[in-house]
């Protein structure tokens, strides 16, 4: 099984938290599926849920270089040379990121009203920019464009390989039929090859991570 859940904001990726915290059992109850990714508390959009670990895995370890959209915010009005930048690799704290495509867009159509709303300051503009990442590290987009200048004000993820958001709203889901025809088909489409399967013949439903606050590697922008 895979579902696509549109993640508000605030909402813990992960199925149990602190008392106050809004998780992901706050929406969804059906048993066996944990995230193949994350997405922080104060990010919104999609997130796959999947109760197949070899799934799991071909969506969210970075090795597989799935491409994730992401539609973001920003202050300010980023020029041709700081979009080169993104483009091209910026050197972070942890390393040199990898080249990703970066343009500005029209703020999104149909775009819901988030709760809270973004705070803006009156004297400076904003900006909405689509990138794509194929990496996944800690709050990746935030310091990418805050590294050239413009920080994130808000950051939604659209699509992750062959899905997106179309169709659904914040605290929505859905399932997704027949996951590894389409994700087969798009990765050979795009040209994606995918490293070998370490796990390869181990078919067990039982997750990579176990959804409840551990799992192998960051992949939150």
């Amino acid at each position: 099984m895979l579902i696509g859940f549109n993640k508000p904001f605030g909402v813990v990726c992960q199925f149990s938290g602190q008392t106050a915290d809004t998780t992901l059992a706050d929406y969804i109850s059906l048993p066996g599926v944990y995230p193949a990714g994350r997405l922080d508390k104060d990010s919104e959009g999609l997130i796959l849920l999947t109760d197949d670990g070899r799934l799991q895995n071909r969506i969210s370890d970075p090795a597989f270089k799935l491409p994730k959209i992401y539609q973001v915010q920003v202050e300010g009005e980023p020029d041709a040379a700081a979009l080169q930048q993104i483009q091209q690799g910026i050197e972070l704290k942890d390393g040199l990121s990898a080249p990703a495509e970066a343009a500005r867009i029209p703020e999104p159509p149909a775009l819901w009203p988030r709760q809270p709303p973004v705070r803006h300051r009156a004297s400076i503009p904003t900006a909405w920019l689509a990138l794509t990442l194929r990496e996944g590290r800690n709050r990746q987009v935030r310091r990418m464009t805050a590294a050239v200048g413009y920080p994130t004000l808000r950051l939604i993820r659209y699509a992750i390989g062959p899905w997106s958001l179309d169709g659904l709203q914040p605290g929505q889901w859905r399932e997704i039929e027949q996951p590894w025809p389409s994700l087969q088909q798009y990765c050979e489409s795009h040209d994606i090859s995918a490293p070998p399967d370490r796990r390869r013949g181990h078919r067990t439903k039982r997750p990579l991570s176990d959804g409840r606050g551990r799992r192998r590697g960051p992949d939150r922008p």
